[in-house]
């Protein structure tokens, strides 16, 4: 377990233990204000993660998705007696002075208190101990060479010791997949032709929607890593437009899954606001009434293929549309 040195005088200035928090992405040199020791982390080369960047409220932490190696780091500090601000603002200086902008900070209820640390992704105790009385939260941001590069910080702490998680994620690209072998590749495209072909006409969109209920959009396509819809035009999208303006009385709710890569958090984020882009593409560009649709998102809750397998996350990673109000028109033929 990496223990940092305990203050030293540097120049005549009482200095923190510092630490150089190695990440994938980034790396960021935090002095804590106490001799501190990491409890735990999580890396992932590539994962989503949901920023949170304002206080929970209507259910939700409103969060921006961001995609990108990972390090999620818990700390404990040998600081009896020290407060959380005490402890948050030499840190905070030092993200300002590394080019980081501050994008939201907030204190115990101001956060959203209960509810607001029950809605973040936090390393469990006893590795990371939040008091619900007592922390803070901040969010910043930077924009590196390979795009924006982000770090969250929380702060708490019990009658013994001081408690940090930060959490890096940082825009580095993928690596690029290896190619599909010759043999295998005819295959792979006649399982993709085979289940888009029955949903990319409009009989066939309506046909699956009246007998299941429900029908996944196999041909949207999102910018990697990114929650905006393609430009388009996609066939299923036209169909399911057809189908709800037949009929005012039908209602739908378009629901986003992801594959298993990286947490819950940031998956069902990433789920919701791609859902929500195939909503507003449908008000924007095919004039579906607002009120007879909506958009959720599952994460990686509910997969219809194994993520043990490229092709089996890829399948996973969908938007689905369900019929909530069959309505009182006929099917299209």
């Amino acid at each position: 377990m990496p223990i940092c040195p305990r203050p030293s005088l540097r120049s005549g200035v009482l200095a923190g233990a510092a630490c150089l928090l190695p990440s994938m992405a980034l790396a960021v040199a935090l002095e804590f204000p106490a001799p501190a020791s990491t409890t735990a982390t999580r890396r992932e080369p590539l994962a989503s993660h949901a920023l949170p960047v304002g206080p929970w409220q209507d259910g939700q932490v409103p969060s921006r998705v961001l995609e990108g190696p990972l390090e999620q780091t818990a700390w404990r500090l040998a600081a009896p007696g020290m407060t959380t601000l005490q402890i948050l603002a030499p840190l905070r200086d030092q993200l300002d002075r590394a080019g980081f902008r501050t994008l939201w900070e907030c204190e115990t209820d101001a956060c959203g208190g209960f509810d607001f640390r029950y809605s973040i992704d936090v390393l469990p105790e006893p590795d990371m101990h939040v008091d619900l009385g007592d922390f803070r939260f901040l969010s910043a941001e930077r924009t590196g060479g390979d795009g924006p590069e982000a770090v969250s910080l929380l702060v708490s702490r019990s009658a013994e010791a001081g408690f940090v998680q930060v959490v890096l994620i940082g825009a580095a690209p993928p690596a690029a997949p290896p190619p599909i072998p010759e043999s295998q590749a005819a295959p792979v495209a006649a399982i993709v032709r085979e289940r888009a072909d029955a949903v990319l006409q409009p009989s066939g969109l309506a046909t699956a929607l009246q007998a299941n209920g429900s029908a996944v959009l196999e041909d949207l396509v999102f910018g990697s890593g990114s929650a905006e819809l393609g430009p388009g035009p996609f066939a299923t999208l036209a169909a399911l437009a057809a189908f709800l303006k037949q009929d005012p009385a039908r209602r739908a709710v378009l629901v986003g899954h992801t594959d298993a890569s990286g947490g819950l958090a940031g998956n069902t984020a990433l789920s919701r606001a791609r859902a929500a882009s195939v909503r507003e593409r449908l008000i924007a560009e095919y004039a579906v009434p607002a009120t007879q649709i909506t958009a959720e998102g599952v994460g990686y809750l509910a997969p219809r293929a194994s993520n043990q397998t490229e092709e089996g996350r890829a399948r996973n990673r969908r938007v689905e549309v369900i019929l909530t109000s069959t309505g009182t028109a006929a099917p299209i033929p």
